[in-house]
């Protein structure tokens, strides 16, 4: 007897009314696509408010199973389940003996049995079989005794067309299935918080593309590549990214002559919300995402944040507003991301960041600094926008 199954449980997507069919495609739809990576022949079935990952062939890599699965944003646990014909209570009885055999061969611990008869036809009520399955492991387990309250073992049996076992629950990432709630264009930087906020934005349901401002020479091709490194570890959680690489060297160095230095960060941050925007338009994104935090620099204040958006049409989503500088490095360690994001390789940012920039900007101040670069800047864009670079990232991941 061995798991050839998967109970697969969602919180949310069951509070969606008739919505609900909708949400629970989206992640039989993820689901099947990051089991495309897993050798074996897995299927995934829809029933009766259940969602169950079966493999239909000989072999298939169990770890590897797992460990795709708890990367699929709206699942909230992992069930190997054991399935079992219908063939009478004494045969479900043997079974249950022999899975307790199997899995805990040495067991002395309390356990309760949770019954649920989905099928009603069936013969008995589920209190019914809590109390006789109770009863055989009783006898089969001299060492077990039954706790109602706190149970070690807590052996659940559902009786629908088959008879599903199971006792593990593996936690999963929650939230909601990537793609249900629209599309967003990700500010993606090298830093720690981008691509912390990418995933966060997806775990809410909502698929990202993501664009790179990269400033040659002053930026390398190194530091080009740990941004579509990032962008590749936060794909095994949200799928494919298109990722955009803007030279922004040109832009910058006109603001850095034209603009009061104060001031730099703040208009370099507002032209790359609008390349973002177009991009954004372009690929029909419903917003913008960054991973700015209040307070955490000066181009991150109230009037900073209200300075960059004032050009954006657009909504721009925050994920990390109120997150403490640790809070976001915990999350990228468990993503797995922190230890690219802190190699050491500049991004633009960074390269022309003024020694004392303004943290409390006028937005008329700001307005009539940017009257200085009317001259260029419009053809800087555009070129900026036209020799952009594109990288589909993460095509065979989740």
């Amino acid at each position: 007897m061995g798991y050839r199954a998967f109970l697969i449980k969602y919180a949310e997507i069951a509070l969606k009314g008739k919505n609900r069919y909708l949400f629970e495609n989206a992640l039989v739809d993820q689901i099947r696509r990051a089991l495309k990576s897993v050798e074996g022949d897995l299927r995934v079935r829809k029933e009766q408010g259940r969602i169950y990952v079966e493999c239909h062939s000989e072999t298939y890599d169990y770890e590897e199973c797992i460990q795709v699965l708890t990367r699929v944003f709206g699942i909230v646990g992992i069930c190997p389940v054991v399935i079992l014909e219908d063939q009478g209570f004494e045969k479900l009885a043997g079974d249950v003996v022999r899975y307790m055999e199997t899995f805990y061969p040495d067991c002395s611990q309390t356990f309760k049995v949770n019954a649920r008869r989905a099928r009603k036809s069936y013969p008995l009520q589920s209190m019914e079989i809590n109390a006789r399955l109770g009863g055989v492991i009783l006898d089969a387990f001299p060492k077990t005794k039954v706790d109602v309250h706190h149970p070690g073992l807590m052996l659940n049996v559902e009786v629908r067309e088959k008879i599903y076992v199971y006792s593990q629950e593996i936690r999963g990432l929650g939230g909601m299935p990537t793609g249900c709630n629209g599309k967003a264009m990700l500010l993606l930087s090298g830093g720690i918080d981008s691509p912390v906020a990418g995933y966060m934005i997806s775990r809410r349901g909502v698929s990202i593309e993501a664009v790179y401002f990269h400033a040659p020479p002053y930026t390398s091709e190194r530091a080009k590549q740990k941004v579509v490194d990032l962008a590749e570890q936060v794909s095994r959680y949200c799928g494919p990214v298109r990722l955009y690489i803007v030279n922004f060297t040109d832009i910058q160095l006109y603001i850095y002559d034209q603009c009061p230095h104060d001031e730099l960060t703040i208009h370099m941050r507002r032209y790359m919300m609008r390349i973002a925007e177009h991009f954004a338009v372009e690929d029909k994104c419903q917003g913008l995402v960054t991973g700015e935090s209040i307070g955490q620099v000066a181009s991150q204040t109230m009037q900073s944040l209200a300075a960059t958006d004032q050009v954006c049409t657009l909504p721009v989503y925050r994920p990390l507003i109120a997150f403490d500088k640790q809070d976001i490095i915990e999350i990228a360690q468990k993503i797995g991301t922190y230890e690219t994001s802190v190699l050491p390789f500049e991004d633009c940012c960074t390269i022309f960041v003024a020694k004392h920039p303004v943290t409390k900007p006028s937005l008329k101040s700001i307005e009539r600094s940017q009257e200085r670069l009317k001259e260029k800047i419009q053809g800087l864009v555009e070129q900026a926008i036209e020799t952009t670079e594109i990288i589909e990232v993460g095509v065979q991941s989740i």
